[in-house]
């Protein structure tokens, strides 16, 4: 089970280290520009997970009003430097600290995969309430269901723990929010050094007020 405080405790102890090493290029960046092009300008954006700010708040940032929510503050403080026009929120990704309906897209990189698996559906369930009807996600996930830790991250000394859900899972759970999976992409990225697999989701939610 993924304790969330300390994955919260890693992200602050490591906030500069883990900067420094996420890429600000490559296929994710790719896909989160195929994913805004028919965002409108005036877009209500919010990144869910948003850590440093950079490089998919800033992205977001760019085309219209946008929002990062994370839950550790020494994340957020490099956010507020390096993405001072978006709006910044400290809170729990079960529980996103915003009103119903107030977001046209969203984004969640890298970030559902801390949560505890038993918690992921009511996340999901969370960025279906946070989006107006007909509005849209995209989200990362690991391929296979995995939960493990590393006393050492990057290499720091700093714990970290992570349960991925999987995509059959995380497919299912968009599904049980009220969202049509569009489309899905397989990507190898590198980070620290190693590859990372991922897969991608644009879903989008249903346009009925009465979409669960």
């Amino acid at each position: 089970m993924v304790e969330k405080d300390a994955v919260r405790r890693g992200y602050d102890e490591l906030a500069e280290e883990y900067a420094e090493q996420r890429p600000a290029e490559g296929r994710q960046m790719d896909l989160l520009g195929e994913f805004l092009e028919p965002v409108g300008e005036s877009a209500r954006l919010l990144d869910v997970g948003c850590g440093q700010g950079t490089p998919v708040l800033s992205r977001l940032a760019e085309l219209g009003p946008a929002v990062g929510v994370d839950f550790s503050r020494s994340q957020l403080n490099l956010a507020d430097e390096d993405v001072p026009e978006a709006d910044l929120l400290q809170g729990d990704m079960t529980r996103l600290p915003v009103r119903d309906g107030a977001f046209d897209a969203l984004t969640a990189y890298h970030s559902l995969i801390h949560v505890p698996h038993d918690e992921h559906q009511a996340v999901v369930d969370e960025f279906a309430r946070v989006l107006r009807p007909g509005g849209r996600v995209l989200v990362s996930e690991g391929p296979n269901e995995w939960c493990g830790e590393n006393p050492d991250w990057l290499d720091t000394g700093t714990e970290m723990q992570w349960h991925i859900a999987g995509a059959d899972a995380t497919r299912d759970h968009l599904r049980n929010a009220g969202f049509t999976v569009e489309d899905e992409w397989g990507t190898t990225d590198e980070f620290a050094d190693e590859e990372e697999r991922w897969v991608y989701f644009s879903a989008q939610l249903a346009s009925s007020p009465d979409r669960r």
